[in-house]
C-alpha cells in the first residue's frame, strides 16, 4: 500500500496489520472522570463520618437509612472501586511482561474488585433496610 492513499498508520503498524488501540483516550478520560467525582464524594463521606464519630450503631443505621446517604455511599463505593480498577489495570500493563501472568493478574484483580464492590453496595443497602 502507497503512504499518500489514505493509510495512517506507522510502518510497524502497517507490518503488523494493527491500527491504533484506541482504547487509551477512554481509559485515561474514564479514570479522569471517577477522579473528579471521588473528589466531592470522598469530602462529603469524610465530614459524614466526622459527624458520626463517637456515635452509636443505631445513629449510623439510621444515617445509611436515609435514601439519600445511601445513595451517595453507593455512588461513592461505585466510584472508588472503578477508579481503583483503572489504576490498578495500568499499572499492570505497564509493569506485568509476561503475557499470560499478566492476563491472569488482570482477572483476578478485576474479579476481586467485582466481589469487594458488589459486597460493599449489598451491606449498605442491608443497612438501607434496617434503617
Amino acid at each position: 500500500m502507497a503512504q499518500g492513499s489514505g493509510d495512517r498508520r506507522s510502518e510497524l503498524g502497517r507490518v503488523r496489520g494493527l491500527g491504533t488501540a484506541k482504547e487509551g483516550v477512554q481509559h485515561w478520560w474514564a479514570q479522569r472522570a471517577t477522579a473528579v467525582a471521588l473528589i466531592p464524594l470522598a469530602i462529603w463521606f469524610l465530614a459524614s463520618i466526622i459527624c458520626l464519630m463517637g456515635g452509636t450503631r443505631a445513629e449510623l443505621v439510621a444515617w445509611l437509612g436515609s435514601p439519600f446517604s445511601a445513595g451517595l455511599m453507593i455512588l461513592f463505593l461505585l466510584a472508588l472501586f472503578w477508579h481503583a480498577l483503572l489504576g490498578l489495570q495500568v499499572v499492570i500493563e505497564d509493569y506485568v511482561h509476561h503475557e499470560g501472568r499478566k492476563l491472569a493478574t488482570l482477572f483476578a484483580v478485576k474479579g476481586l474488585i467485582l466481589v469487594l464492590a458488589a459486597a460493599s453496595v449489598a451491606s449498605v443497602i442491608k443497612l438501607m433496610l434496617q434503617g
